[in-house]
């Protein structure tokens, strides 16, 4: 039958949508859905576990540091991460021996899932598309989260909609209690410790002519003003200028991935800041993300200045002096577990005296006590050398739990996915 017009129109325009998709002009914060759909739709999926990760490139940062970890649940179960994205697949395959699946339709998912033996499925983000996942009631679904902070994100109502929590410390599980009603934390909270946190960041090496090393290590702007903690607008462009001015310090800018992606003021500021730091010279150097993990950046510091974030629980361990910067205005919400109140807090006006600031924390010997109390509730009885251990036993044991709980449905005569 000889196509129609219209039939070949289309043909031509999915090409295109194909071609776009697989350019490397496509943006790096849309999935570009180009699955392994047809390879997989008679087959099924070995492990007992997955890994749920729709998102774009772009937010990568948030899977990678669990790779290791990922590895040894795999060694034990069998794991696997699901994609929606190929770069995002390719980028996970070249650092890890875990198997990588992306699927581009949502049928594709659902017919695997329906194949095969998938116990648990573990959530490192709150993305909106998590939910094509967590529809599916033969499985565990655990939220494990990407860094332990006192964003007031870390205790969103979205937990809800997991079976399990898998919480770093007490300090988690009590924020959790202390904001969300109606929600059984005994029961859904487990401590596990923090796998992906070093038990101690590595002591700084010696600045070039025995200046101080500032990391300032701002997180993004957020994508609604509860959440916007980052100080890249209110307080970087004086700070970085001040501490570069000073010549007791060498400053090294490691910003957020997202900064900017919501907020072209965001992005003028961080600009700013970059073109500031790289055209100081004297060793001064901008981080990115992409160019060395978080532990590595921390290496080069004597002293951190970050927002409220999962960096300042990371930094804590080295004992290190930490000044974490307060937000301007009021419309950012924090769920402080005790670090905020505890800690050096900068307001935008005093970003111009930060150098005298961290004079002053550097000099202050009480502040490595604070950060002592302050990792042991932050970091759990299992960190630093059980986390991993914990962590995958913890996984056999939802899988463990999943298998009789679904027998039992199974049982009962309940069918499907």
């Amino acid at each position: 039958m000889r196509p129609t017009l219209h039939g070949l129109r289309r043909r031509a325009q999915s090409r295109a949508i194909l071609a776009v998709r697989r350019s490397r002009f496509f943006p790096q914060s849309m999935i570009d859905r180009l699955g392994d759909d047809a390879a997989y739709a008679d087959r099924r999926l070995d492990a007992r576990v997955i890994v749920f990760f729709p998102g774009p490139p772009d937010q990568l940062y948030q899977l990678l540091p669990w790779l290791p970890t990922l590895e040894a649940v795999d060694a034990a179960l069998g794991v696997a991460v699901v994609c929606q994205d190929s770069r995002v697949a390719e980028a996970i395959r070249e650092r890890t021996t875990v198997q990588v699946v992306t699927f581009a339709r949502y049928g594709a998912l659902d017919g695997v899932i329906g194949r095969s033996d998938v116990a648990l499925a573990l959530y490192v983000g709150h993305a909106s598309a998590n939910f094509e996942c967590l529809r599916f009631a033969s499985l565990l679904h655990a939220y494990i989260g990407h860094g332990d902070s006192d964003k007031g994100v870390s205790a969103s109502n979205q937990l809800k909609a997991y079976d399990a929590v898998l919480a770093p410390g007490q300090a988690a599980v009590d924020r959790i209690v202390a904001r969300l009603m109606r929600f059984d934390a005994e029961r859904r909270c487990i401590v596990v410790g923090q796998p992906t946190t070093l038990s101690a960041p590595p002591q700084a090496a010696p600045s070039p002519g025995g200046r101080t090393t500032v990391l300032y290590a701002p997180t993004w702007e957020g994508a609604q003003p509860s959440v916007a903690y980052s100080s890249v607008l209110t307080h970087g462009p004086r700070l970085v200028e001040a501490l570069l001015a000073d010549g007791r310090y060498r400053v090294l800018y490691r910003p957020h991935p997202l900064t900017g992606v919501t907020s072209g003021d965001y992005a003028g500021a961080n600009a700013a800041i970059r073109t500031a730091v790289e055209q100081a010279g004297q060793d001064h150097r901008v981080l990115a993300a992409t160019d060395e993990p978080l532990e590595a950046s921390f290496a080069r510091a004597d002293v951190l200045v970050c927002d409220v974030s999962a960096v300042a629980t990371a930094w804590m361990p080295s004992l290190r002096p930490l000044v974490v910067t307060a937000p301007a205005g009021g419309a950012s919400v924090s769920a402080d577990s005790g670090m905020l109140a505890r800690v050096r807090r900068l307001v935008p006006d005093e970003a111009a005296d930060a150098p005298a600031v961290l004079a002053a924390e550097l000099a202050d010997e009480g502040g490595r006590a604070v950060l002592e109390e302050l990792v042991a509730y932050y970091l759990s009885p299992y960190w630093p050398d059980r986390s991993a251990e914990r962590f995958v036993a913890v996984c056999g044991e939802l899988v463990a739990e999943r298998d009789r709980l679904r027998a039992a449905l199974v049982a009962a005569g309940a069918t499907g996915t």
